[in-house]
């Protein structure tokens, strides 16, 4: 495929409030949301990348524009919207982990519609190798979602690969929809992307083996089962299925380790590594993303991973 784009990307950005410190109100601002964080980190990997979304006319919406042509990802398919806000989230740390809080409601992102996708970005998907959507943009809003899905049949139709990672949150939606919407989107996808987590809750399911199965069953052709700091479990249908462990580090802030772990193994699968190269590569960015705060700052460039991949 003669593709523009190694990886486009749809879904909500989202400027960020970490906090630095537990217990203590300080906050390091920066900026987050799923696909943007997977964006930048596939383009710090060396892949081409586009992003689509919608953002306010805001000064958060400026930031994240900036962001982006920092970051080398193209973003002239991002609509600006002055009636709808930039979404805003806080991230807290304790000795439980970390918790967000978001404040997201009737975000421009959110008032996406296939129309808004017919008529800004359907040349984009047909020109790119992977597309990456999430669980998230489907429970933003109804509209999000059937813009999500419709996304991901325009990229299939022009012969792109689909990814899907779950990442559910079900203070967005209720579960039986969440349930859904997310096996649907499954059955519409190439690469299945789902934490342990995100199955136990939304099918019962904890077995990593299972979990693939489950995927695989419901029309994906790759799992990719993300284990944390044990790894992740890679199963390919009819083929390869192999645990690649974990590479341990002093962790202070697991935001965003999932995401930089899609965006870097879809840019080096679309840079035609194999699916199990691609992987061990990954697993050693998002080792060294979870050592910094925020979910975009510690992102690793490519020349990074590869000094820590041979060194």
């Amino acid at each position: 495929m003669d593709a523009t784009w190694d990886l486009v990307a749809l879904g909500e950005a989202l400027v960020e409030f970490n906090q630095t410190q537990p217990s203590q109100p300080q906050y390091l601002q920066g900026f987050g949301g799923d696909t943007s964080n997977a964006s930048i980190a596939a383009a710090r990997a060396g892949a081409r990348v586009a992003y689509l979304s919608r953002l306010g006319a805001d000064t958060f919406g400026d930031a994240l524009a900036g962001l982006w042509a920092r970051e080398g990802v193209d973003s002239s398919c991002v609509e600006r919207d002055a009636q709808h806000p930039t979404g805003l989230y806080f991230v807290t740390h304790s000795p439980q982990g970390h918790a967000f809080s978001y404040l997201r409601a009737g975000s421009a992102a959110s008032c996406m519609t296939p129309q808004w996708l017919q008529a800004q970005a359907a040349g984009v998907l047909q020109h790119s190798r992977v597309l990456l959507v999430t669980g998230i943009s489907l429970a933003i809003s109804a509209d999000a979602c059937d813009t999500t899905l419709e996304a991901m049949r325009l990229a299939r139709a022009a012969g792109a690969q689909v990814a899907f990672d779950p990442n559910l949150r079900l203070k967005l939606w209720p579960l039986e929809r969440a349930r859904a919407c997310i096996a649907h989107a499954v059955s519409l996808c190439d690469i299945f992307l789902p934490g342990v987590d995100d199955m136990e809750a939304l099918e019962g399911l904890s077995q990593p083996e299972a979990i693939a199965d489950w995927g695989h069953a419901r029309g994906a052709r790759l799992v990719l089962v993300k284990l944390g700091r044990e790894g992740v479990l890679l199963s390919e249908r009819g083929g390869l299925r192999q645990r690649v462990p974990g590479r341990v580090v002093q962790a202070v802030d697991a935001t965003g380790a999932g995401d930089c772990f899609d965006g870097n193994f879809l840019a080096r699968l679309a840079l035609s590594d194999d699916p199990l190269v691609a992987v061990q590569y990954a697993n050693i960015a998002a080792s060294m993303a979870v050592q910094g705060f925020g979910a975009v700052t510690p992102l690793p460039t490519g020349a990074e991973v590869r000094a820590t991949l041979f060194g």
